[in-house]
């Protein structure tokens, strides 16, 4: 008969998991914080916080989800408790019509059609306005966009993690890509001619954009040749929205915060 796991036993096994899931996930725990936070400082005690959460509650995970999906679902509980709304700060975002050019003169221009400077300043505004727009989100939407986007979790992972339907999770993820598609979109030279009247009516362009948002969740591209130039644009910003997003979830965990995990994962007893 085997004799029961000590306590002691228990912490050096949940210690030695934890360190094989700081390797892997704090560095993209670290990003997450920075944009859920919106400063360093805060982000670091986030990571530590979710570190430290984990270790205390080892012993209640038994492998019931992934350790990806239950360290993130810690961080958003965190990130909830540690981080009141800013004063100012927006309930809701403006509707889909904002955030559509159908009234634009101007079409912008493509932007991987660009020359190699270019394209490279493209890229530094583009991200640093997508940093902005993304601070300015309501948290409703800037939770999912941020584990969607820049995490690179599933929609039935997010959904999970905030505990809200899968169609819920969709529709404010699709509304924040737009509004980040706005950012970009501002970073972007235009056309130099007017653009031509719509090739297709409005109803069309908007079910082609759903077919695209629902493409992007897949991680997928939109098979269709039925796609006018102004749709193409569109479709042509969300996509570097998207690539900037996936670049801001490739975080490094900073020397000290590394540090810092490893003593309190060291000097913390579970209960």
């Amino acid at each position: 008969m085997n004799s029961p796991e000590t306590n002691e036993e228990r912490d050096a096994e949940a210690r030695a998991a934890l360190q094989t899931l700081i390797h892997e996930y704090a560095g993209q725990l670290f990003s997450l914080g920075v944009r859920f936070c919106g400063n360093r400082s805060e982000a670091e005690d986030l990571v530590q916080e979710v570190f430290l959460q984990a270790f205390r509650s080892w012993h209640t995970f038994e492998g019931r989800s992934s350790p990806k999906t239950w360290l993130y679902t810690i961080a958003a509980r965190t990130c909830q408790r540690m981080h009141r709304k800013r004063a100012g700060q927006p309930d809701s975002i403006p509707s889909l019509d904002v955030t559509l050019p159908f009234g634009d003169p101007l079409i912008a221009v493509i932007p991987s059609e660009q020359e190699g400077p270019l394209q490279q300043q493209i890229q530094r505004e583009a991200r640093d306005r997508i940093e902005a727009e993304i601070a300015r989100l309501p948290e409703s939407f800037r939770v999912p966009l941020v584990l969607k986007e820049i995490v690179g979790l599933t929609v039935p992972e997010v959904a999970a993690i905030l505990g809200l339907e899968e169609g819920t999770i969709k529709s404010r993820v699709h509304r924040a890509r737009l509004r980040l598609r706005v950012a970009v979109d501002a970073a972007l030279p235009r056309q130099p001619d007017p653009a031509p009247p719509p090739a297709y009516s409005r109803q069309t362009c908007l079910d082609l954009l759903n077919a695209k948002q629902e493409a992007l969740d897949r991680g997928v591209d939109l098979d269709s040749e039925v796609i006018c130039q102004r749709c193409r644009s569109v479709f042509a910003s969300l996509d570097l929205s998207q690539e900037i997003c996936r670049q801001l979830g490739r975080g490094q965990v900073p020397p000290d915060l590394q540090q810092r995990l490893q003593e309190s994962l060291e000097t913390t007893a579970s209960d």
